[in-house]
């Protein structure tokens, strides 16, 4: 059956994470509701990055299969007819989650497990500002920048994140290839900037939040890289806020 992308952006405040969950609103509820309204027709979605509860995104993605017959009624080819779509769909989709394309992908093309990257972005400031509590972490505290980038490059090069995967995640390991690690200051923000193959559950605000402890002496180096080795997620912080976290993009081969 032929195969379409989603490319879609949200603020995730509101919302109980990405993926579908009973008796909780999701990013894929709301987009499954409106493609019902909109077609008159149920799509399984699949998501490619399960982003937790209050975690934001610039860009994600869903894939979903479309039987042939379903455009019998139709004129236009299958491209047009979802790029003509999109604007009914933003329509009824809440004002905190946006398509921007939908696209045709080869039919076996899998948004998750064809992902070669994603990229993601946690962002602090430590002003007070009400125009990002929203979006970052209110961090007022003196922070050693130095500490943090030695921290970030003990990140790069570990290769097991048991340390920081939250408990009860289903995976058949915690082994991770992380092409990015860094911290960079962006006008009011400082931003820890991190890029690999696949993230586990809670991974950047576990990272975030257990070099943060780094940075402001609460642990040593050692510390923080002697927790990188434990394979125990009790050493790890963890409670850094969702708000602050952003998937910024999605990396595929040729999409």
């Amino acid at each position: 059956m032929p195969r379409y992308f989603i490319e879609l952006a949200y603020k995730g405040t509101k919302y109980s994470g990405f993926q579908i969950q009973e008796n909780a609103n999701t990013i894929q509820s709301e987009v499954q509701r409106v493609m019902f309204v909109k077609f008159q027709h149920s799509f399984e979605l699949a998501g490619s990055s399960r982003t937790d509860a209050g975690v934001h995104a610039l860009q994600n993605y869903f894939h979903f299969d479309v039987a042939k017959e379903f455009f019998f009624n139709t004129k236009e080819n299958e491209e047009n007819f979802f790029q003509q779509s999109i604007y009914s769909l933003n329509a009824m989709l809440p004002d905190d989650i946006a398509i921007n394309k939908i696209f045709k992908v080869e039919d076996n093309f899998h948004c998750r497990f064809k992902a070669i990257s994603r990229e993601y972005k946690y962002y602090i400031y430590s002003k007070k500002n009400p125009f990002h509590k929203d979006v970052a972490f209110y961090y007022p505290y003196p922070i050693d920048l130095e500490k943090l980038q030695e921290a970030a490059h003990i990140v790069l090069q570990t290769k097991d994140f048991t340390s920081f995967s939250k408990r009860n995640t289903q995976v058949n390991n915690f082994i991770c290839t992380i092409h990015k690690s860094e911290w960079i200051q962006e006008k009011d923000f400082l931003i820890y900037h991190v890029i690999a193959n696949r993230f586990l559950r809670g991974m950047v605000k576990g990272l975030v939040g257990t070099m943060l402890k780094a940075g402001t002496g609460k642990i040593s180096l050692h510390d923080f890289k002697e927790t990188t080795i434990s394979k125990d997620c009790a050493k790890a912080d963890f409670s850094v806020p969702s708000h602050g976290l952003f998937l910024v993009q999605v990396n595929f081969p040729d999409v």
